[in-house]
């Protein structure tokens, strides 16, 4: 007597198999996400607890990311912007 297959290969036309592999995927990312997010919260107490401002690294980080002339763009009519407000 041949035994019933437990896991059935296709469900409505979905490779099980592929799908696990895919969900399983994704959950692994995500706790890598997640740990790599509580890293990073870890260093900013780092960072906090050595004497420097949070919000200021985290603006400069943000700013490392763009291009040097879309950040020189934005320099410069925040500049032109605090002059008209008499900053």
């Amino acid at each position: 007597m041949a035994t019933a297959d437990v896991t059935k290969p296709e469900t409505g036309g979905i490779a099980a198999d592929r799908l696990r592999s895919i969900v399983d995927r994704i959950e692994r990312l995500e706790e890598e996400r997640k740990a790599l997010g509580n890293d990073i919260k870890d260093i900013y107490s780092e960072a906090k607890s050595a004497g420097f401002d949070v919000k200021v690294l985290r603006q400069l980080i943000r700013i490392r990311k763009q291009e040097p002339a879309e950040v020189e763009e934005i320099e410069t009519l925040l500049d032109v912007y605090r002059r008209a407000l008499g900053m």
